[in-house]
């Protein structure tokens, strides 16, 4: 997914706020779901993030083009581990490593076959 990044994005600095890389790989990770046509809240079933590693190695600045890709690492009953890269003209500058756990209701639930197949498609790519 390609992400342009604005004013609202950075400090006084003009370098992206480091909370904002997480929004980006939320976006992103949404815009898999959207570009399918499906959203990634399934009736009462939907993901919550249970842990996030971030790395950031290079700082993003306004009006810089980026690019979050995302793969899945791993796929279990009721979670998922992705990898979550954002990269600046080819080059990589935030590297994200999340868990996350797969609800119904506000319980742990194993993940439906047609999200573990979505997923799939995802997976070492």
């Amino acid at each position: 997914m390609q992400i342009r990044v604005y004013y609202e994005d950075t400090d006084t600095s003009g370098f992206v706020y480091h909370s904002n890389y997480l929004k980006f790989c939320e976006r992103a990770r949404s815009e898999l779901f959207f570009q399918k046509g499906l959203s990634p809240i399934n009736g009462d079933s939907h993901f919550v993030v249970k842990k996030i590693e971030a790395e950031f190695i290079k700082s993003a600045k306004l009006s810089d083009i980026l690019i979050v890709k995302t793969l899945v690492s791993e796929i279990r009953g009721a979670s998922l581990k992705l990898i979550q890269n954002i990269y600046r003209n080819n080059e990589l500058i935030f590297e994200a490593k999340i868990l996350l756990a797969h609800l119904k209701g506000e319980k742990v639930s194993k993940i439906t076959h047609e999200t573990l197949e979505f997923f799939t498609n995802f997976k070492n790519r």
